[in-house]
């Protein structure tokens, strides 16, 4: 059995290849995938049995890939992304596992789904079908908060949500973290700012800091009933307060 892998993040990618294993008896060949450009490569020269695909991939959406590239194999979407983009999911029929996800999520999504493909009731990507999604998503994105405003001395800069990965409260301004560890100011208050942002992406860890789900790399046990959190490229690790620690294990499951 052959499978390929499309997520670019290393944990995530770590995490499907242990539920892979711990699933099937056979012995399997795995590819792996961070961007589009090296799907891309992979799909044209190999055949797979089936595919695990994240949507965000290095450099877009895993849904560009598959617009340019016809895929015979069935595709299971794993990814953080609820809401639109699940309910559409669900009515076009293609297999999708909610992040964060149990090894028996793992279990279900993949028995259903090769009892779909078995019996021929698989739903194929067609550019029609990937465009509702796309729509679906952008729909998701609307919701929310996209992109702030950063002045700089040189200029503005454009800043995506989805690119931050801490939020600091520094007085009547903010100081942000983005994925590459640079730093950020943005003239709004800890308050203002969390409230144009996605609650399933963002978690007011304590008075003074916000942290983005996608960007977390460990959390360990703390004095107190606290919670420490390693965020990616972010030498220091934040510490949820102890009225948050039960709330933010409640939302890590959600």
């Amino acid at each position: 059995m052959k499978i390929l892998i499309l997520e670019d993040e290393i944990p995530a990618y770590q995490k499907l290849t242990k539920c892979l294993d711990t699933f099937f008896d056979v012995k399997i060949s795995q590819d792996w995938a961070r961007s589009i450009l090296d799907g891309k490569q992979l799909l044209t020269k190999n055949t797979y049995d089936f595919i695990l695909s994240d949507i965000q991939l290095l450099d877009g959406l895993s849904f560009d890939l598959f617009n340019k590239i016809k895929i015979e194999a069935p595709i299971i979407f794993c990814s953080a992304h609820d809401e639109y983009l699940f309910e559409a999911f669900h009515t076009n029929g293609i297999a999708y596992i909610l992040k964060p996800y149990s090894q028996d999520d793992f279990n279900k999504a993949i028995l259903k789904y090769q009892s779909l493909f078995q019996k021929g009731d698989y739903t194929t990507l067609d550019n029609n079908t990937i465009n509702a999604l796309k729509t679906a998503l952008q729909q998701e994105y609307n919701t929310y908060k996209k992109r702030f405003v950063i002045k700089k001395t040189s200029g503005i800069q454009l800043l995506n949500a989805t690119d931050i990965a801490l939020i600091t409260a520094s007085g009547d301004f903010c100081l942000v973290m983005d994925k590459e560890g640079k730093r950020h100011t943005i003239s709004q208050n800890l308050g203002a700012i969390f409230q144009q942002l996605n609650p399933k992406k963002f978690f007011k860890i304590n008075r003074s800091e916000i942290i983005n789900i996608d960007f977390i790399e460990n959390i360990e046990p703390h004095f107190k009933n606290r919670l420490l959190i390693s965020i990616k490229n972010y030498k220091e690790k934040v510490m949820t307060s102890s009225a948050t620690t039960a709330e933010f294990r409640k939302w890590l499951e959600n």
